[in-house]
């Protein structure tokens, strides 16, 4: 019986020896097929079905080597497990025209022959779209029945027999491609020992997370007298795990250096006062004497040094003096002596607090370290109970090439407690013990295809609701509960532009994604525990490439991204094979990041287009949960798209001058716009308040930016 979670490192060694069934694209030298060639899908390879030849027959025929399953015809993913469902009792109805079921008694006498009378395209639940010149073919993939089998509707609340309830399961928005398979070559690796999701741990965890953001709150108003800056708790996390070696997929345990600069230098950004946007001389004056007031307080309640205190206090005094004299300033003359009294006392200021910060800094990563050994050690409790070992023994891997795969767990999954979910509308509600977490039908829907395509320790769908629950708590956990929150971090880019990536430049992969945005089957993402069932290849730091191309669209993180280039120039140096990675970050220049300067000066820079702030847009980090009206907002600075690539990359996928203009007209295909237009019979009301939701958003997105406000 294969080992539970994602497979067993045996079964592994022998389901990576395929190469995808595209018959355009260049074939690594290595692996090679060990019986006939491989022509079968991915999919069915992931699940252990292998084509074979028949001496007795004279005719190939297909075997399972997970069940010791025989058939003649091809088989389709998932339409009964012969373990627990030897006869296909429990097995999916034949869909008819129109989506509906078939549920008569010819129907049920058919159903061991499904794969013979039922040709299913790639993607059922997609529109048809029509076949690109140049790119490799369109790989036939078992698609996925437009309702899912008896057994997965019973777990979702739903009557099989109640068609109208089952039809809501069926997505009628699709922003994603699933159908497009991976030219992304790896070197095979041994299956991950990180611990598999659990929502009795995933409950602490969220229950300590939210505790952790309150004591970073309660940090910064008793020690510093300001709010913690927005969405700098999110930064901190993304950071953290940058340089951390702890055993925790989401709270830092393990970090060099103690103090995190990004948390570091977002709060010092605030002393003494945040600095909003000004629109009005009345503004701007009062923001000029709060400042003054704040840097006078801090420098004499702070052990400062007597010169320091000196040159503010006496700054202070100059500027309370003019404000009494001058009652005729503009708003340019208070600006200009805000940045002049900045310059003069900031220095002072910096380093009266910095002690003080820093402290703020290692105290929350220190009660994040004692939390980290609170969530471990219920997590091995629960082993214990089910008498599972956290402790294996390192399985041999071949070196040898393979097309990139869903990351695998090495530690079996213990039984799962039941999760309940039910629909409102067209949202389905997950609950456990009381915590429920919320996803758009449509992307419900998505979760249940990834998990279906990726997912080979689960065929009958127990543990796919709780594992539904982990996720989605997981990532409302990273990016916060707040309105908006996240949403900036989690933007993803328009449908329209992967199209153009994809025709274009053979993008395949997204180097930074989530089983709720990923617009590819295949991707990198933040945690692989619960993200390896749902397609996710790792962590983009962990992913090791030989060869494809690749879109990265990494969080707005400094150390992040700076972090990204290092990877992405060190993969392109030791590949002669052909690599490429198409990288879209802010163009900050005031002042600019490490990242862009060293995307900027590097050897692999072929190209870099630059898209104008408020021209172009992005997929809302919130779409699993937003109103189709709120799906896109317009990018509020310039983004910059440099385009990596080898040798053999460039010869490729060269950024040629057609290209490009076709790349940026796929821009031209505005989200909003057709949005703005499905909904054109709406009232004016509604209208306005789409349109201020918008201008909300797009200030939110403003304001969470990790640089310095420049409050001009």
């Amino acid at each position: 019986m294969a080992n539970e979670n994602h497979g067993s490192p045996a079964e592994e060694a022998s389901l990576m020896s395929h190469s995808p069934g595209t018959s355009n694209q260049n074939q690594p030298s290595s692996p090679k097929p060990m019986r006939l060639v491989q022509d079968l899908p991915d999919e069915l390879l992931q699940a252990g079905w292998e084509k074979c030849w028949s001496k007795r027959e004279n005719r190939p025929y297909y075997f399972n080597r997970f069940t010791n399953q025989s058939l003649w015809e091809m088989p389709v993913l998932g339409q009964h497990d012969v373990i627990s469902d030897p006869l296909g009792l429990n097995a999916a109805p034949m869909p008819l025209e129109g989506g509906m079921m078939d549920t008569s008694v010819e129907s049920k006498q058919r159903k061991r022959r499904f794969s013979e009378e039922v040709p299913l395209s790639g993607n059922s639940l997609k529109k048809a779209k029509a076949d690109v010149p140049g790119n490799p073919a369109a790989q036939s993939v078992p698609s996925s029945p437009s309702i899912p089998g008896t057994s997965v509707l019973k777990a979702w609340c739903v009557s099989p027999e109640d068609k109208q309830q089952a039809a809501l399961l069926r997505p009628t928005e699709v922003y994603w491609d699933l159908d497009i398979q991976t030219n992304a070559v790896i070197k095979q690796r041994a299956p991950s020992e990180v611990l598999s999701p659990h929502p009795e741990v995933e409950l602490l965890r969220s229950q300590l997370i939210l505790k952790l953001r309150q004591h970073y709150r309660e940090l910064c108003q008793q020690r510093e007298g300001i709010d913690p800056p927005r969405e700098s708790f999110n930064r901190w996390m993304l950071e953290r795990k940058v340089v951390d070696k702890g055993t925790d997929p989401l709270l830092p345990s393990d970090c060099e250096p103690v103090v995190s600069p990004s948390m570091f230098r977002e709060i010092m950004n605030d002393i003494p006062i945040r600095l909003s946007r000004i629109k009005f001389r009345e503004e701007a004056k009062r923001l000029l004497f709060k400042y003054a007031e704040a840097a006078k307080r801090l420098i004499e309640s702070r052990s400062a040094s007597p010169d320091s205190r000196k040159v503010v206090k006496w700054n202070v005094e100059d500027t309370f003096s003019w404000l009494r004299r001058d009652h005729s300033a503009s708003k340019e003359d208070y600006m200009d002596r805000l940045e002049h009294l900045r310059k003069q006392c900031g220095p002072h200021v910096s380093a009266a607090a910095k002690d003080s910060v820093e402290g703020i800094c290692s105290k929350i990563y220190y009660i994040s370290l004692e939390y980290v050994k609170r969530i471990r050690e219920k997590h091995l409790a629960i082993l214990k109970e089910n008498n599972i070992s956290a402790e294996i023994e390192a399985p041999e891997v071949q070196d040898r090439l393979v097309y990139c795969y869903p990351v695998r767990l090495a530690i079996p999954s213990p039984p799962l407690p039941s999760v309940e979910m039910h629909m409102e509308n067209n949202v389905a509600c997950v609950r456990y013990k009381g915590e429920m977490v919320k996803v758009s039908r449509n992307y419900f829907s998505k979760l249940w295809l990834l998990y279906r395509y990726s997912c080979i320790d689960d065929s009958g769908f127990e543990k796919f609701l709780p594992r539904v629950w982990c996720l989605l708590r997981r990532y409302q956990m990273m990016f916060g509960v707040g309105l908006y929150e996240g949403t900036g971090l989690q933007g993803a880019l328009p449908v329209h532009v992967f199209e153009a990536l994809h025709k274009l430049f053979g993008v395949s992969f997204e180097c930074f994604a989530s089983p709720l945005n990923c617009y590819f089957k295949q991707y990198c993402s933040a945690f692989l525990d619960t993200d390896g069932y749902f397609g996710s290849r790792g962590p983009c730091l962990d992913f090791f490439p030989i060869s494809g191309s690749f879109e990265a669209n990494p969080p707005f993180c400094e150390e992040l991204m700076d972090a990204m280039v290092s990877h992405f120039e060190k993969l392109l140096e030791n590949s002669s094979e052909p690599l490429s990675f198409i990288v879209f970050i802010p163009e900050w220049r005031d002042p600019p990041t490490p990242a862009l300067i060293r995307m900027e000066q590097s050897k692999f820079k072929r190209h870099q287009l630059i898209l104008p702030a408020f021209d172009h847009e992005y997929r809302s980090g919130s779409q699993h949960v937003c109103k189709k009206e709120e799906m896109y907002y317009k990018a509020v600075h310039n983004t910059a798209v440099l385009f990596l690539q080898n040798s053999a990359g460039f010869a490729k996928w060269e950024p040629t001058p057609e290209r490009l203009q076709e790349l940026v007209a796929a821009y031209k295909h505005s989200g909003r716009t057709l949005s703005s237009s499905s909904s054109s019979s709406s009232s004016s009301s509604s209208s306005s308040s789409s349109s201020t939701a918008d201008k909300e958003r797009e200030l939110g997105r403003e304001q969470s930016s990790s640089r310095e406000t420049n409050p001009n």
